[in-house]
């Protein structure tokens, strides 16, 4: 059975983006033709998790559901995309060799700005704000910080023990926040900075 639809629409497209920028991948089984993303978020994350079902289920076949993980019983909560050739496109830009990478063609909107937060973004204390970019080579996270001066972010390369994240200028906190807020869910709003 072929789990293929039509073209995706730019705000699944940002969505799914935005994930692949943080937790989420992309997949192909073997013996398969295309690709399908997997979000998968801890139990706590519900509320979030169903939010990106929400904006993907045009392209899903089942909701979130919730399973146990590893042998430590974590509970998780996720769902799956169907296989689609545009999703097959995009892992093709985003992975090499099995691993994520950084297409040197992206282009950021405020909604992918604001699902990478609310998947790989820190807080510590007001004037702190980190995204998590651990995963990618230095070169994919010159690539992103090329993004995020695109879209009037600044932020730098941050030593976090042996690896680099993003870090968000204090300059540009404000504007990084006001792009953000209106596609943040509830559950997430205790990683924004409010300003007066």
């Amino acid at each position: 059975m072929d789990n293929t639809v039509g073209s995706l629409t730019q705000r699944e497209r940002s969505i799914i983006i935005g994930s692949l920028l943080g937790d989420g991948y992309l997949r192909i089984i073997p013996g398969r033709r295309d690709a399908f993303l997997e979000i998968n978020h801890s139990n706590k994350a519900r509320e979030y998790v169903d939010s990106k079902y929400s904006g993907l289920r045009r392209i899903c076949t089942s909701p979130s559901k919730e399973r146990s993980s590893g042998s430590e019983g974590r509970r998780a909560y996720r769902f799956f995309t169907n296989q689609t050739h545009e999703l097959t496109q995009l892992y093709g830009r985003f992975y090499k060799n099995g691993k994520k990478i950084i297409p040197t063609d992206l282009k950021i909107d405020h909604l992918m700005l604001a699902i990478w937060y609310m998947d790989d973004g820190s807080k510590s204390r007001a004037s702190d704000i980190y995204l998590n970019t651990q995963q990618f080579s230095l070169q994919d996270q010159k690539r992103l910080l090329y993004q995020l001066r695109e879209v009037g972010v600044l932020a730098r390369l941050n030593k976090d023990k042996r690896y680099y994240r993003i870090r968000i200028l204090k300059e540009s906190i404000p504007s990084f926040m006001k792009m953000i807020k209106k596609h943040v869910v509830p559950s997430m709003r205790y990683k924004l900075v409010m300003t007066p």
